[in-house]
Order: structure tokens, then sequence, then C-alpha cells
């Protein structure tokens, strides 16, 4: 008879979701083998340890949100006006609860501060590339910088802005803003 064996994708998923859910103290072992109705057990058949599940937790969050993102955008070819379109589309149905998460983990632990500025880097080169190309050229750095943080900051900071668009959707004004900024 062939063991089967939980597949370390489905760890990380989990504990993404536990993470998502109640930050990096709900990331256990025991409670994770739980939910996937295995045994704890079956976790050190994958990682050596919980640091090692955080780790891999942090490559694929980083990999599914900056990797495949630009792959995805890339993808679909286009100029860099239609390239910005594609990626805010993307961004605007990425759910946030594991990124910001990880952006109050930051604040507590050293290793995951440095990912998420390696990540959020990443990031803003990818815009300034796609700004850039809009802009035209060096002259206009000031410009493409202002636009990166701003659809950066569009981006993050729309989720705990509370206050109410008279005659229309949240939606709606965060698309107007972000097509200001692709002008």
């Amino acid at each position: 008879m062939a063991l089967t064996r939980t597949p370390p994708d489905r760890w990380i998923e989990e504990g993404l979701r536990a993470l998502a859910e109640g930050g990096p103290e709900a990331v256990r072992i025991e409670p994770l083998a739980q939910a996937l109705g295995v045994s704890k057990g079956g976790f050190y058949w994958q990682f050596d340890d919980r640091p090692a599940l955080l780790e891999s937790m942090l490559d694929s969050w980083e990999r599914a949100n900056v990797d495949d993102v630009i792959e995805r955008v890339e993808a679909g070819g286009g100029d860099a006006r239609e390239k910005l379109r594609r990626l805010f589309a993307i961004a605007g149905h990425v759910p946030l609860r594991t990124e910001l998460a990880i952006r109050d983990w930051s604040r507590r632990d050293r290793t995951v501060a440095a990912r998420l500025r390696r990540v959020d880097n990443r990031r803003m080169d990818y815009m300034r590339s796609l700004f850039g190309a809009i802009e035209g050229g060096e002259e206009d750095a000031d410009e493409v910088e202002t636009r990166c943080i701003l659809a950066m900051s569009l981006w993050i900071g729309n989720h705990f802005i509370a206050a109410d668009h008279p005659g229309r959707t949240r939606g709606e004004v965060v698309r107007r803003a972000l097509e200001g900024l692709i002008g």
C-alpha cells in the first residue's frame, strides 16, 4: 500500500489562510494538520520545521503576487498603458487579506520586513518601467516615481479608507484615479 502524503503546496495554502485570518501566531502545525484532515506527523515529511513552512509561505506569496502577476500582464501584450490597465485590473482582484497580514507581520519581524521591502521594490521597479515608457525618459523620473507611489498607495491604502463617495462606488472612484495616473 502506497503512503499518500499531503503535498507541500496544501500546507502552504492552509498556512497562508491561517496567516490571513489570525496573523503569524495562527500558523501552527497542529491546527493546520487538523484543517487539512491529516496527522501533524505528515508535516515533517514536507518541512523541517515551522520556520521552513513560514519561509515557503513567503516564497509562494511573492511568486503569486509579483512573478505571476507580471507574467500575466506581459502575456497580454500591448503598450505600456494597456499593460498598466491590465496590471491594475489584476491587482484589483487580488484578495488583500494575506498581503495586509504580511505587512502587519513585517512590523515585528525583520526577516519579513526585508522580504516585503524586496517585493515592494520589485513591484515599484515594474511600474517604473511601464510609467517610464509612457513618460518618455530620464527627464521625467520624478513624474514616474510620483505615479508609482500614488498607484501603490492607492492599491494598499484604499483598504484602510472608510469614506463614502456620494453618487459613486468605491470601485468607480478607484478606477478613475488609476486612469488619471495612466494619463
